[in-house]
């Protein structure tokens, strides 16, 4: 693939400081160090970790660079590379990319993938869509999946079952052989039944752990929650039965507490690495993983994207074509 004539300058979406609205500025072409490749974005895989990135999640944590360019995930083509570099000009390449704290996000027409990312050779046949969706929406599913270890003839709840991360972790888990009960509104029950749900409860007529009382009285053995804060975690945590477990991605649980009860709590923590990476592509080959892109948006269009995700509206994955 030709990738063009490489300029001084980029389009890419960017904060000027923690809190700030992200908008499109144009920035400086990062040059590749040793060790590092330039890739030239062809598709960037929208998380609601970006906009709490913006919003400073990890200020206290990192030192950060501004101008911020935001985005982890990304798919694209080597466009020059440092010394000993692991990639070839031309090669195209996926994964998650670190490069946030120093500026340097996915969502540009280039980053660098760094000796260290989280970044790999696109598998043959795979689209770009496809490839920027995956890396953290993939991870995070099969590694909450495998935390419950979750297997055949359990009950499971997933809450937020119609998001990035939570349509994997449907399909995951009843492709363990799970019987699992997905928050869903009634325009997304049918998606949740492909992917494998026994059940649907729509989350927004009433309370969701009497509504999965009604239909499992005798409550459920795992509750995968994708977006639960302390207090939800705490009501929804009434459903387990003895010896039952709740994961967190948004670390909603009080594992102290739940152990007190008999239960497991778990808030994922996880470290992305190349294996991870490459277990998700093997499930995406068997079937075992879906991942749904739901959208498909402009680099100028992606703040109006951010402002979706972040109100929960956001069905699937987005990506963002720069």
């Amino acid at each position: 693939m030709n990738t063009g004539e490489i300029g001084d300058v980029m389009r890419a979406i960017a904060i000027s400081e923690f809190g700030a609205t992200p908008v499109r500025m144009n920035l400086p072409v990062p040059e590749p160090g040793p060790g590092e490749a330039l890739v030239k974005i062809v598709a960037a895989g929208l998380n609601p970790v970006d906009w709490k990135i913006a919003d400073g999640m990890l200020k206290d944590t990192v030192p950060h660079s501004f101008p911020l360019i935001l985005g982890l995930d990304g798919a694209g083509v080597v466009a020059s590379v440092g010394e000993d570099a692991r990639f070839r000009v031309g090669e195209q390449v996926f994964g998650r990319f670190f490069g946030v704290p120093r500026g340097l996000g996915t969502y540009a027409e280039y980053t660098i993938a760094a000796a260290d990312d989280v970044v790999a050779r696109m598998p043959e046949g795979m689209l770009y869509t496809l490839a920027a969706a995956v890396p953290t929406a993939g991870m995070t599913a099969l590694a909450v999946v495998e935390e419950a270890r979750i297997e055949g003839g359990q009950s499971v709840l997933v809450v937020g079952a119609t998001g990035g991360v939570g349509q994997p972790v449907v399909r995951l888990a009843s492709r363990r052989g799970a019987m699992v009960i997905a928050t869903a509104r009634p325009d997304m029950a049918q998606r949740m039944r492909t992917l494998g749900a026994a059940e649907t409860v729509d989350h927004t007529r009433g309370d969701t752990a009497e509504l999965v009382r009604a239909i499992r009285p005798d409550g459920v053995d795992a509750i995968l929650d994708m977006v639960g804060d302390r207090p939800a975690a705490e009501r929804l945590s009434g459903l387990l039965r003895p010896g039952g477990v709740y994961v967190s991605t948004v670390w909603g649980v009080d594992p102290d507490a739940l152990e007190a009860r008999g239960l497991r709590g778990v808030n994922i923590s996880y470290p992305p690495t190349p294996e991870l990476l490459e277990r998700v592509v093997e499930l995406l080959g068997t079937g075992e993983m879906l991942i749904d892109v739901d959208e498909e948006v402009s680099l100028e269009d992606a703040p109006a994207a951010l402002a979706r995700s972040r109100a929960g509206r956001a069905r699937g994955k987005t990506v963002i074509r720069p």
